[in-house]
C-alpha cells in the first residue's frame, strides 16, 4: 500500500464507497499550522483519513513515511478502515501540488522493483554472524579479566573488547528496531528487547519512538528529536518510564555481578566508564557524520526522496567502513528504505543514484575521514553563527 501521494500520475475514477471528495486545499486547512481544531488528515493512495485522534497514539506519524515503515499491510488496513472519510476529487493530482509528482512516481516504481527483486528479504546467516561475533567479543572481555586479572594489559584489552561488543550490539538493535531482520515484526520486537535491553542496557520503546520521528522528518526543527539539545535525561509517562528504569537497572545489575567479583568495585568503575566513553565517542562520530553536515531547517514539506536526500549523505563503501559504521555509511539507502536489511544497501545504491541523477537530486558520498572532518567544520560554522547572533 503506497504512502501519502499515490503511485500513479494519472487521476483514477473515484471509489464510490470511499465517501466524500476533497481537494488538497481542504485537506491543508484541516492539517496546516493555522488549524485551531488540531485536526490531522492524511492522504494515502488518494484515500483521505482522519487521524486526529490516532496520531496521538502513533509513535512515528504516518503520511510520507507510510510505506517505508509498515511491513504488515493487512494489520495496517484494519486500523485505517475505521479512519477513512473520503478520497481526493478526480481533478486533484495524486500528490500535493508543491511536491515533485514525477519523482514520487519514479520512486514508487523503484520501491516496487526493490520489493519484487527480494531486496527487502533477510539473509539470516548474515545477522546470525553479526550477533555471534558481538556476543563472542562480549564474552571475551569477561574471560580476559577472569583469566589474566586486572593488570594494565588485560584491563585495556577487556575494555576494547567490551567497547566493540557494545557498539556492535548497538548496530544490531538498530536493525531490529527497524524490523529489518525478521519477516514478522513481533519477532523483531522480541529480539530488540533482548539485544537493546538485556545486552545493551537501553529502553527499546523509547529508542523506537524517538528514532522513527527522526526518520520521518530528518534535520527538521521541532520534528526531529535528534536536534533537541536539552539536558532532560528522563521521559514523561508512567509506562515508558517504568520500562526504561527496569531495563537500565537490570542491565547494570547484570554487568556488576559479572565484573565486580573479578576486579573489585573501583576497578570495575574505571573499566565500565572508560568503555562507555569510548563507545559513545564511536557512536557519536558514526551517527552524526551523515546528518550534521547536511541541511538543517524547519519542515519544508518536501516529497519523501527530496526530504531524505537533503538531510542525508553517504560514506564510501569498504569492508572496514561497513563494519565500523554498521552499514550506516549507506545512510541514504537506509533512510529511503528503513526496513531493508543492511546487507542489501550496496545492491540498491546504484538504483538510487540513477533516480537522483534523473531528477537532479544531489546524491552525496564522501570518504570516512572527510565525513568526520565535515562534522567539525559544521560545528565550527554553527558556533560562529551563534557568536555573531550574541555579539552583533
Amino acid at each position: 500500500m503506497p504512502p501519502q501521494s499515490g503511485a500513479s500520475v494519472g487521476k483514477p475514477e473515484p471509489d464510490s464507497s470511499a465517501g466524500q471528495l476533497f481537494t488538497w486545499g481542504e485537506i491543508a486547512l484541516r492539517s496546516g499550522k493555522g488549524n485551531s481544531k488540531e485536526e490531522k488528515w492524511l492522504v494515502i493512495n488518494r484515500k483521505v483519513y482522519d487521524v486526529s485522534q490516532f496520531f496521538r497514539r502513533h509513535p512515528g506519524g504516518m503520511s510520507d513515511a507510510f510505506t517505508a515503515f509498515h511491513k504488515e499491510e493487512d494489520l495496517v488496513k484494519k486500523y485505517l478502515s475505521s479512519l477513512l472519510i473520503g478520497e481526493l476529487a478526480p481533478d486533484q493530482p495524486s500528490s500535493e501540488p508543491t511536491k515533485n509528482e514525477m519523482l514520487i512516481h519514479d520512486f514508487r516504481e523503484l520501491h516496487d522493483t526493490v520489493k519484487k527483486t527480494g531486496l527487502l528479504k533477510t539473509n539470516y546467516p548474515f545477522f546470525i554472524f553479526m550477533f555471534l561475533h558481538a556476543l563472542l567479543l562480549d564474552i571475551g572481555a569477561w574471560l580476559v579479566i577472569w583469566y589474566f586479572g586486572k593488570s594494565w594489559i588485560p584491563f585495556l584489552v577487556g575494555v576494547a573488547l567490551f567497547t566493540i561488543a557494545q557498539n556492535q550490539y548497538g548496530f544490531l538493535q538498530h536493525d531490529l528496531g527497524h524490523v529489518s531482520v525478521f519477516q514478522k515484526p513481533k519477532w523483531d520486537r522480541l529480539a530488540h528487547l533482548i539485544v537493546a535491553g538485556v545486552l545493551k542496557g537501553g529502553p527499546p520503546s523509547w529508542w523506537k519512538h524517538m528514532h522513527n520521528q527522526h526518520h520521518a522528518k530528518p534535520n527538521c526543527f521541532r520534528k526531529d528529536p535528534d536536534l533537541n539539545m536539552h539536558p532532560l535525561l528522563f521521559s514523561l509517562g508512567k509506562t515508558l518510564s517504568v520500562e526504561e528504569l527496569a531495563v537500565v537497572v537490570f542491565y547494570n545489575i547484570r554487568v556488576c555481578l559479572m565484573y565486580i567479583p573479578l576486579m573489585g568495585f573501583k576497578s570495575f568503575m574505571a573499566f565500565y566508564w572508560l568503555a562507555r566513553f569510548l563507545e559513545s565517542t564511536w557512536f557519536l562520530w558514526v551517527s552524526q557524520m551523515n546528518h550534521i553536515p547536511m541541511n538543517i531547517d524547519y519542515d519544508q514539506n518536501l516529497d519523501w526522496v527530496s526530504a531524505q536526500l537533503a538531510a542525508t549523505c553517504n560514506v564510501d563503501q569498504s569492508w572496514f567502513n561497513d563494519w565500523y559504521t554498521g552499514h550506516l555509511n549507506f545512510q541514504i539507502e537506509h533512510h529511503l528504505f528503513p526496513t531493508m536489511p543492511r546487507h542489501n544497501y550496496w545492491k540498491v545504491a546504484p538504483l538510487v543514484k540513477s533516480l537522483c541523477a534523473k531528477h537532479g537530486v544531489k546524491y552525496q558520498c564522501k570518504p570516512l575521514l572527510t565525513a568526520f572532518a565535515d562534522i567539525l567544520r559544521t560545528l565550527k560554522e554553527s558556533g560562529q553563527h551563534w557568536q555573531d547572533a550574541y555579539f552583533h
